[in-house]
């Protein structure tokens, strides 16, 4: 009969050894050997790798990626989206008047009569905004020699009448520098307003002095017609409010004029 040394022995030199360590327990009260036999981590890890092996579910190797196709959208609900984008866009077009962001603008009045104003979109078509200012056009000369002129035109808001434009406005209160200067009246363009503009429309920027004789009507009696001539930025805060300011052709500085239209 072998003892536990050489078992222990025998198992430690074999295979066996790399999964069993067998030990001695001595008791007190006997002479008793014990022999125990434990297992080492090895084994324990070995067995549950072959169960989750054998448990392993199998996954397919490949997964489709392709996206399912997309409805088409009936040609019902694109025609109807097209005519809804169509009405939207003739409802903010009512607001819109014949000007754009870059405008012509001339200032002219006999030198003892009153001064008008026009907007033109290009110098050859009809201004889309003329009006007459209360102010003498001696008055306004002498404040645009003093410095910056700042002309204020404002119109009452009126409930009964809707879809108005602003610039169709008939009657404006007028205020220059904070002055108040009358009333202002629109006007359509005749054939002297017409004359007029026809006269400076080769001139791009400027000021100067036409013979008194430019009216047929004989107002020559009035004096040298004055003029002034530039482009000015139009910008839109709302359908109750606009502003030109003139544009100088160096970019230096700010604008020398300035009008703004305003419905309260």
């Amino acid at each position: 009969m072998k003892t536990g040394a050489e078992r222990t022995q025998r198992w430690n030199s074999g295979d066996g050894g790399r999964y069993f360590n067998w030990k001695k327990k001595v008791e007190d009260d006997d002479d008793n050997e014990e022999e125990i036999l434990t297992f080492s981590s090895s084994s324990h890890f070995c067995e549950e790798a072959k169960e989750a092996e054998e448990l392993r579910i199998p996954v397919a190797s490949r997964v489709s990626l392709v996206p399912p196709p997309r409805k088409k959208l009936p040609i019902v609900s694109v025609s109807r989206l097209r005519s809804a984008l169509s009405v939207f866009g003739k409802n903010t077009s009512a607001y819109r008047s014949g000007l754009g962001t870059r405008v012509v603008g001339t200032l002219f009045g006999y030198r003892r009569g009153h001064v008008h104003f026009a907007f033109q979109e290009e110098a050859k078509v009809s201004p889309a905004f003329l009006i007459q200012l209360a102010t003498p056009t001696s008055v306004l000369v002498r404040e645009m020699a003093s410095g910056l002129v700042r002309i204020a035109l404002e119109c009452e808001k009126k409930m009964g009448k809707k879809g108005v434009k602003l610039l169709n406005e008939p009657v404006w209160r007028t205020y220059c520098n904070g002055k108040k200067c009358g009333f202002a009246m629109r006007r359509e363009c005749g054939a002297e307003e017409w004359k007029v503009l026809k006269a400076v429309e080769p001139i791009s920027m400027g000021a100067g002095v036409l013979p008194g004789n430019c009216n047929d009507n004989g107002a020559g009696a009035e004096g040298e017609l004055m003029y002034m001539r530039a482009k000015f930025e139009r910008v839109v805060g709302s359908k109750d409010s606009e502003a030109f300011y003139m544009m100088n052709p160096d970019g230096s500085g700010g604008p020398e004029l300035s009008v703004y239209l305003l419905r309260v």
